[in-house]
C-alpha cells in the first residue's frame, strides 16, 4: 500500500540516513513511499551497514515502523532478503520472536511494485 510519507516517517528515515537530502528515489524518479527499502537499496553499503542503522531506532521509532508494517503500510518487497534476515533477527533481540515471525511472514508475502 504506497503512502505519502508522514513527518514521523520522514524524521526517521533522516536519522538512519543523514545523508539524505531528498525524498525522490534516485532510480525511478518517484517519491519514497517507505522507509527500508531506501534505506536498504540507497543508503546502506551493505547488509551489515543496514543493520547498524537499525539499531539506532528507538524502541518507539521500531514499534512504530512495526505498525507500519504489519498493517501492510510500510513495503518490504524491495528489501533484499540478507537485509530483512537482519531486521527480523533484531527484532527479535528487542520486541520478541512472535513479533519478528509476524514480520517475516509479511516481507514472505510482499512484493516489490515496479
Amino acid at each position: 500500500m504506497a503512502r505519502i510519507l508522514s513527518e514521523t516517517d520522514i524524521g526517521i528515515l533522516k536519522t538512519l540516513a543523514p545523508e539524505c537530502e531528498g525524498l525522490l528515489c534516485s532510480g525511478s524518479g518517484v517519491p519514497y513511499r517507505s522507509i527500508l527499502p531506501p534505506l536498504a537499496n540507497h543508503y546502506s553499503k551493505d547488509a551489515a551497514d543496514f543493520l547498524r542503522r537499525i539499531k539506532m531506532l528507538s524502541m518507539y521509532e521500531l514499534e512504530y515502523l512495526i505498525r507500519l508494517i504489519l498493517s501492510g503500510e510500510e513495503s518490504l518487497g524491495c528489501v533484499p532478503f540478507d537485509y530483512m534476515t537482519l531486521f527480523v533477527e533484531n527484532v527479535s533481540e528487542r520486541m520478541g520472536k512472535e513479533v519478528a515471525a509476524q514480520v517475516k511472514k509479511t516481507y514472505e508475502n510482499s512484493e516489490c511494485p515496479a
